[in-house]
């Protein structure tokens, strides 16, 4: 397999640019430009940056690449919605979502090649991991799609780190990918529009916490007690559901923010009134809100929706106990909707 030995010029904060542009003996003013080329005229090659030196051109172009990724499939729903599947570098293949919202449109980017954290029910997982993305090859997701937008005179509003991958086991690079599209140099996405979720990686939401970021956080609950998560999320076996909760708290009394709870409904086994009575004591005093989730059919897996009046039902019982919730609209029902479908239909790097 080809190995890419340069690091993305993406993966660069304005301020590390600025360091490097000093130890290679250019003068700092340069790092706005090049992020100008890189964010506002999207180029795609380093010759393309037109002010900048040809000296700094071979400079740039020694340490390091401008991540392009080939677009294998584009599927796009009838809502609007478009699934790609990008090809690296590497030949792995990872998936980036742009939804249509009344707000914006908002973008669902991967923070790795595959997953380890085996959920039962995330086609995401087949396979398992294959590699961390690097923090720039997490910025181009946004960058490409924004490419697409541009057709049309469009631009992404929002992002939300919700794709194949667990965010949090890839920290370092994702909390770059966070600072990099929120500076007003680059793609100047407003923090209040970035949502990063989390399967429960515990240490790591404590440090998140003390980031004090003004980003939207979201966990993947699924469950209202442990036994049930362990059977659905083997998360659940190293990262116990109290202690779980003991995050979620410090999180919230840390920023003074209000935490998304994550819960797919799967036919016959979280999806009851009694399930969501349980819920309702598990998140009783939390600054929060519940994402009601709808499964998608993945055809690797064996489960089924619940019915309609069922999630009503479900969602009925939380505003009994006061919690505020909503029942996640659907998106690209009509393409391979679930996290990592596509990817899963089209992968081939088992072979490698």
């Amino acid at each position: 397999m080809k190995e890419q030995q340069k690091p993305s010029i993406y993966s660069l904060r304005l301020e590390e640019l600025e360091l490097w542009l000093k130890e290679n003996g250019e003068p700092k003013f340069r790092s706005t430009q090049i992020f100008e080329w890189l964010y506002s005229k999207r180029i795609s090659s380093f010759e393309d940056m037109t002010n900048v030196s040809k000296s700094l051109q071979d400079k740039l172009s020694q340490a390091f690449t401008v991540t392009t990724m080939k677009t294998l499939i584009k599927q796009e729903s009838k809502d609007g919605t478009i699934k790609f599947l990008f090809e690296l570098h590497d030949g792995y293949s990872i998936e980036t979502v742009l939804m249509r919202h009344e707000y914006g449109n908002s973008v669902c980017v991967t923070t790795q090649v595959g997953c380890r954290i085996g959920c039962t029910f995330c086609a995401s997982t087949l396979g398992g991991l294959k590699r961390n993305l690097e923090a720039g090859e997490i910025v181009a997701q946004v960058v490409n799609v924004q490419k697409a937008l541009d057709e049309t005179g469009e631009r992404v509003s929002h992002v939300v780190i919700m794709g194949i991958g667990e965010p949090f086991d890839n920290y370092d690079a994702m909390l770059s990918f966070l600072k990099i599209i929120n500076h007003d140099k680059a793609l100047n996405i407003g923090a209040r529009h970035i949502t990063v979720s989390t399967s429960g990686i515990i240490p790591k939401i404590y440090a998140f916490a003390d980031e004090q970021l003004q980003i939207n956080f979201a966990l993947s609950l699924h469950a209202p007690n442990t036994e049930l998560r362990s059977k659905l999320m083997p998360i659940n076996r190293a990262y116990k559901l109290d202690d779980l909760m003991k995050a979620v708290r410090y999180y919230v009394e840390k920023t003074g923010r209000r935490i998304s709870f994550e819960y797919g409904l799967f036919g016959g086994e979280n999806d009851t009134v009694a399930h969501a009575e349980e819920l309702a004591k598990l998140i009783k005093g939390i600054k929060c809100h519940v994402n009601l989730i709808p499964v998608n059919y993945v055809p690797e897996r064996d489960y089924v929706r619940t019915p309609k009046e069922q999630i009503f039902e479900f969602e009925r019982t939380l505003k009994k106990h006061g919690i505020n919730v909503t029942i996640r609209r659907e998106h690209g029902h009509d393409i391979d909707a679930a996290c990592g479908q596509l990817r899963a239909k089209e992968r081939q790097e088992e072979t490698r």
